[in-house]
């Protein structure tokens, strides 16, 4: 099941390094273990539009088949990628979703009253004709 950070409102110090911390597990998750299909072409037959897409990569391994990195760079790519395991990663991203759903459904919703208008009467009046 996925889980959304949400719309809640994440304004103290603790919800900020959670924010983080999720963040940064989640950039491991998905640059590491969550292939997606890139489009190679896209042709117009009629009014039908074929696409063409390329197979399914993570982002990690299309750098390491890119041309344009550096060697030294693959390597410290590969090295962080021996540490990670796909299914831990997944536990704390859930675990921190959590904790960050429970600091703020802790906070009492405080409900705000419209403000009264000083000049009530003026609207309550008709309209002379």
């Amino acid at each position: 099941m996925r889980r959304a950070v949400g719309y809640q409102r994440y304004d103290t110090e603790a919800q900020l390094h959670l924010l983080n911390e999720l963040y940064a597990t989640l950039r491991l998750y998905t640059n590491f273990f969550q292939p997606t299909m890139k489009l190679q072409s896209k042709e117009r037959v009629g009014s039908k539009v074929i696409k063409r897409y390329d197979r399914a990569q993570t982002p990690y391994q299309r750098v390491l088949a890119a041309a344009q990195v550096s060697e030294a760079e693959k390597q410290r790519l590969r090295a962080k990628y021996k540490t990670l395991n796909p299914a831990a990663l997944k536990r704390k991203l859930m675990r921190l979703q959590e904790h960050l759903m429970k600091s703020t459904a802790s906070r009492k919703a405080t409900r705000v009253r419209p403000r009264q208008c000083r000049n009530d009467r003026y609207f309550t009046k008709q309209p002379e004709s």
